[in-house]
């Protein structure tokens, strides 16, 4: 089992629910520069630990584990819009 470790997480300027996530704070020299350019301007959310088996969003924490300490990052992806539409109706709001 992963050890824990500190994940800096950033939000992204361009599209709404993508996160950046980064073994080391404010250092995206790991970043392809597709993806940065895909994701804009990094806006800093949280400073994280993370836990095998914690309760995440949208990620397994072991993965984003692997990922921070093979690649430097993880990159959480928003939810697909059939997922969006279903919460939607679950909290009952109806479009106008």
């Amino acid at each position: 089992m992963p050890d824990p470790i500190t994940a800096y997480v950033y939000r992204s300027s361009k599209k709404e629910e993508l996160y950046l996530f980064l073994a080391e704070e404010d250092n995206f020299d790991c970043i392809p520069p597709e993806v940065m350019k895909g994701f804009g301007v990094p806006k800093k959310a949280m400073e994280l630990e993370i836990k095998p088996g914690m309760k995440m969003a949208r990620s397994k924490p072991e993965e984003v584990i692997a990922n921070l300490k093979e690649r430097g990052f993880h990159l959480q992806l928003p939810p697909p819009t059939h997922e969006l539409v279903e919460e939607v109706l679950k909290q009952g709001v109806a479009p106008k």
